[in-house]
């Protein structure tokens, strides 16, 4: 398998994880600061109420 530069042979990649509630009137500006901060959405489930929901989110861990 070719390495393409990005990681050294080998190398483990660790994440690390958000879970933050997500707004439904204000949900795009939300995720896009959360993805322009690194972040990828994973899941989302229902919140406690009804305007809002749970977002799971991952990134690589910075070292």
């Amino acid at each position: 398998m070719s390495n393409d530069g990005a990681r050294p042979e080998g190398h483990q990649v660790r994440w690390e994880y958000l879970t933050a509630p997500i707004l439904s009137h204000v949900s795009q500006q939300i995720l896009n600061n959360f993805g322009a901060d690194g972040w990828e959405l994973v899941q989302v489930v229902p919140g406690p109420n009804a305007d809002s929901l749970v977002g799971y989110f991952k990134r690589e861990a910075r070292p």
